[in-house]
């Protein structure tokens, strides 16, 4: 067994990928910002069962601050590089996003390379393939990247930034470092703690009766313990050394199939989510008051597919049915009392 690094140890994927390697046998060391953080990283390890809790130690790192970079990646195998940096409000300036993800990966891939490390699993996403393109009937695969010309929304532009920072060191100046990608498409699945995900706002909305008509547009969905497990694979399997790895759970979904699963699935749990679909042109005028939809101007009308072909041939990797995954997310969000 290994020793991994995971950074962004509390996050919703990131705290995922410290149970599923400590589940593998693995040794795992998390970083967190702020260390006091600990034992609650350890109450939402063990939401999910039992544990060998003497396998996990916990550091504090920031990916602003190049302090404790060195430390964290020390005799570490490996590196699943989850953190990236959040903002509670919509940035004034895309720069707010863009440097602090750019070079936290360069932060994380220098030291990693410094230390001697295997590899380091990026987590990028998908909104560092498939952003502003025409509409197309094929699916988007990991040949493709988001076309930063468009006018891309802030964070989807920091990943993309950030994703091309980390092949462009990794070619240049990583020496024997070798590098994957794991670029997932929206995730969902349930909480190890009672936090609020961006990803998992959707299906709060909907459960509170706070989205009264689904925007129209479709997209990939997948689970987060899915995600977590292609990193697993992305980390050990020689396949996948410079290789990124789209992680979606088949077709894109229209948010109204989604509230339609939910209807199925929850009952009268979900007697709120909404019925019907907004027409195109009313989406976009809404979208001129509502920052939300303004958010979305590049994905209405459009139904944005993405194929995990190549991870499936690769490296054996299977995500379940998106409709247990709603439905999980749903069950997750009601249990921690979110979304009544």
């Amino acid at each position: 067994m290994a020793q991994v690094l995971v950074t962004g140890g509390t996050g919703f994927v990131g705290s995922w990928c410290v149970r599923t390697a400590l589940d593998a046998g693995h040794t795992v060391r998390a970083t967190v910002r702020d260390p006091g953080r600990e034992p609650e990283l350890r109450t939402r390890l063990q939401a999910a069962g039992p544990f060998d809790g003497d396998r996990l130690t916990v550091v504090g790192a920031d990916l602003e601050d190049p302090g404790g970079w060195d430390d964290a990646v020390a005799d570490c195998d490996y590196v699943l590089h989850v953190a990236s940096p959040t903002l509670r409000l919509a940035p004034a300036h895309g720069d707010e996003l863009v440097v602090p993800a750019r070079e936290g990966v360069l932060r994380v891939l220098r030291a990693a390379r410094d230390a001697g490390v295997r590899r380091v699993v990026l987590t990028s996403a998908f909104g560092a393939v498939g952003i502003g393109h025409p509409p197309r009937a094929t699916p988007f695969t990991e040949e493709d990247w988001t076309d930063l010309d468009s006018d891309i929304p802030p964070y989807q532009r920091s990943k993309t930034l950030a994703e091309r920072a980390a092949w462009q060191f990794a070619g240049e100046e990583g020496g024997k470092l070798e590098l994957a990608a794991v670029n997932p498409v929206g995730v969902l699945g349930p909480l190890l703690g009672p936090d609020d995900p961006p990803s998992l706002r959707l299906v709060r909305r909907m459960l509170e009766g706070r989205m009264p008509a689904c925007p129209p547009f479709g997209m990939g969905f997948v689970d987060v313990r899915d995600v977590a497990d292609l990193h697993l694979r992305a980390m050990t399997d020689p396949a996948a050394a410079g290789e990124r790895f789209l992680a979606t759970a088949g077709r894109s979904l229209r948010v109204i199939e989604m509230a339609r699963i939910l209807h199925d699935r929850m009952g009268e749990r979900a007697a709120k989510a909404p019925t019907r679909e907004l027409p195109v042109w009313l989406a976009r005028a809404l979208g001129a008051v509502n920052p939300e939809l303004r958010l979305l101007r590049h994905q209405l009308g459009q139904d944005l597919d993405a194929t995990s072909a190549k991870a499936e041939q690769l490296l054996g990797w299977q995500a379940r049915p998106i409709q247990d995954t709603v439905a999980d997310t749903a069950e997750s969000l009601l249990a921690h009392g979110i979304g009544r």
